[in-house]
């Protein structure tokens, strides 16, 4: 058989096209895992455009495959994704040595590209064999947030129905996977298109029936316009993780009005509050943006202040990045100098990092229920609550107790109870309380 790799980049979006893709051609080629493999036949690059790093990230690998063609050790490039997509026009006669170029919003080219029959409801082929699985529920956003290069890129919003998405579900839960992590560009608006209202509490209501499915864990959610039936089944579903992520981007009003972000900082204020009281121990990850045109020193205190208010016990950020073709880049100059972005991205992260360390200190002691998702080297589990996210939260490291044997099987997808032993800035450690597998 040929052989084809692919290398995905970005986001966990990107994964699940990629395993969308590979499930109607691995009949045809010997599927080489990322970074393995001399001789291949066909590299395909799934590539992200979303911000400055993320392209150049993208364009490294595209060269860096341009080279491996030109030493004999790759046959064919193909390049698909939002690079591709966002800049159709002119990637092609700049890097004339990729065979094929595809956008992000349609797998059908590349699938024949490859020798393939498209599907219309492709299944997955899983490039992992971890216990958790992101699940695409929504492609593209009818959103106009002014830094945001997404909806040109990506289209207008489109949900997949709860049924086909309970299928997908249902083979996940089939291979292993525990724990699916809910993705789109917008998770709280699913349904809006096609049911004619906000159904992502409909959606969590019949993937909590899916056999083997233990964890539904939410990303990606708008602050505007917060559905209330999630609140309800953040509370009052025990499937449903105590874990919202929920991009707020900013506190300032000033800042949030030149976002375009479609609500002010007494909402965003009072949507925490709201998510504290009906959600008692909930963790909250979100993201900020520092930098943005219109903010001076009084809105990144007025950011610094919220963050400290509002203690999210997980938090990401980053410096704003000027998108050509956005609202930001036709009317609102990038005024902020770099120097400022960065200092003030470094007090942040620092007021974060304190956060993070006593959320983490006031769990010591406490009896918590885990999915192990690998072993370390030394043999010990590399475990998450329903507190933390994989692959952007940190980990609980939990050992078996001195004298304990391990179990003779993997302990790999099954659900522990551990003592929480120690913390730092963003890990645990911990170490197994009961041993019985679930």
């Amino acid at each position: 058989m040929k052989t084809l790799r692919i290398q995905t980049l970005g986001c966990s979006k990107n994964t699940v096209d990629t395993e969308h893709l590979l499930s109607q051609v691995e009949h045809l080629y010997k599927v080489l895992p990322e970074g393995e493999g001399d001789g291949v036949d066909t590299l395909l690059l799934n590539t992200c455009g979303f911000i400055g790093d993320a392209k150049q990230e993208s364009i490294d690998a595209i060269m860096q495959a341009v080279a491996l063609k030109n030493s004999g050790a790759v046959g064919r490039i193909f390049v698909m994704g939002c690079l591709s997509q966002r800049y159709a026009d002119s990637l092609p006669s700049l890097i004339p040595e990729v065979d094929g170029w595809f956008g992000a919003r349609e797998l059908s080219p590349i699938v024949k590209a490859l020798g393939g029959t498209p599907v219309e409801n492709p299944s997955r082929y899983r490039t992992d064999a971890l216990p958790y699985a992101y699940l695409k529920i929504s492609e593209g956003c009818d959103r106009r947030c002014s830094y945001c290069a997404i909806p040109f890129i990506r289209g207008a919003h489109k949900s997949v129905p709860v049924e086909k998405l309970v299928e997908e579900a249902s083979a996940l839960s089939e291979s292993g996977v525990r724990e699916l992590l809910l993705i789109a560009q917008d998770t709280t608006y699913y349904g809006l298109d096609i049911y004619r209202k906000r159904s992502l509490g409909r959606l969590l209501d019949a993937l909590s029936d899916v056999k083997g499915i233990e964890w539904l864990r939410i990303h990606y959610s708008h602050p505007a316009d917060f559905p209330e039936d999630v609140l309800e089944q953040l509370s009052g579903n025990p499937k449903v993780c105590r874990y919202l992520d929920i991009p707020l981007q900013h506190a300032s009003d000033k800042v949030l009005s030149l976002m375009h972000r479609q609500c002010d900082g007494k909402w965003t204020r009072d949507l925490v509050e709201r998510l504290r009281k009906t959600v008692p121990g909930v963790a909250l990850r979100t993201t900020m943006i520092v930098g943005h045109p219109g903010e001076g020193r009084k809105e990144f205190q007025e950011l610094l202040d919220f963050v400290r208010w509002a203690r999210f016990e997980r938090l990401g950020a980053f410096q704003y990045s000027e998108e050509e073709g956005t609202f930001d880049a036709l009317n609102n100059p990038d005024t902020v100098a770099p120097a400022t972005k960065r200092r003030r991205l470094d007090k942040l992260m620092a007021t974060q990092r304190e956060i993070s360390l006593s959320y983490n200190q006031s769990r010591v002691g406490s009896l918590e229920r885990v999915l192990v998702d690998g072993v370390a080297p030394g043999g010990e589990l590399v475990c998450r609550s329903e507190f933390e996210s994989p692959e952007v939260d940190g980990e609980i490291i939990a050992v078996y107790p001195e004298g304990a044997l391990p179990p003779k099987e993997s302990p790999v997808g099954k659900f522990l109870t551990v003592r929480i032993t120690g913390a730092d800035d963003y890990d645990l450690r911990a170490v197994v309380e009961n041993k019985t597998q679930q």
